[in-house]
This record gives C-alpha cells, sequence and structure tokens, in this order.
C-alpha cells in the first residue's frame, strides 16, 4: 500500500485503515500479533508516533487489543466489527453521494438500481 500524504485523510486514519484492510482480507486473524508501531514506520516511512496513532485508534474500536509487553493482536470480533463500520459509514456515505449524484443528473431509482446490478454482476465476474 501507498500512503497519500497528500490526500484529505490523515496518514495514521490510512494506516488504521490498511490494517482493517488486511483483516477483512484475512492477512491478519483472530489473536494474530500486528505490526508494531516501530515496523510499520518503518514499512510506510512515516514516524512511529503516526503510526501509533493508527493502532490506537482500532484498539478503541475494540478491533485490535494490547498484550502488556508483546504488542497489539487482533481481537475476536474484529473482522465483523470492521464490516459493520464500512457497512453503516462508508458504504452508507458513498450512497448518499452516488444518490445525490444521481438526482443532480435526474437518473430515476430504477435506471440507478440497475446501473448498480450491472456493475454489481461485472465484479462477480471479474472475481470468478
Amino acid at each position: 500500500m501507498i500512503l497519500n500524504s497528500n490526500g484529505s485523510k490523515p496518514i495514521y486514519i490510512q494506516i488504521a485503515g490498511w490494517i482493517e484492510t488486511e483483516i477483512l482480507n484475512g492477512k491478519l486473524k483472530e489473536d494474530e500479533k500486528v505490526y508494531s508501531q516501530y515496523k510499520l514506520a518503518e514499512i510506510f516511512t512515516i514516524n512511529p508516533a503516526t503510526a501509533a496513532k493508527g493502532l490506537n485508534i482500532l484498539s478503541d474500536e475494540k478491533i485490535l487489543y494490547n498484550k502488556r509487553g508483546l504488542g497489539k493482536f487482533v481481537t475476536k470480533d474484529a473482522k465483523a466489527i470492521i464490516m459493520d463500520k464500512r457497512k453503516n459509514q462508508t458504504l452508507k456515505g458513498l450512497l448518499k453521494e452516488v444518490s445525490l449524484e444521481a438526482e443532480r443528473l435526474t437518473v430515476g431509482e430504477e435506471e440507478l438500481i440497475k446501473m448498480l446490478q450491472a456493475i454489481h454482476n461485472e465484479r462477480k465476474g471479474d472475481a470468478e
């Protein structure tokens, strides 16, 4: 992953998002140790304090837990927490934007649903 230092998302949020994606993709599993702030700093050439901030967000959200002296680990509910968060925040936010743009372009609900179905079917075809 390449971090976007010029983007609107702070680096620590991008780090947290990257770790979440690693969990969703099964690369980090329940009770598995995640990268330390120093390893993340090395991987992404960032300040360790920035990496720690990303890790702490995930701890605050109960996605990671701390084992004193050993580091941070993935909680058993991490995947469900991330999925719920992304459905209710990210996905709904994107859909609101799409809905507003469709309204501006006078694209009706039926046409919008057909467009979404076509894209969904394309993605399913790509995955096979």
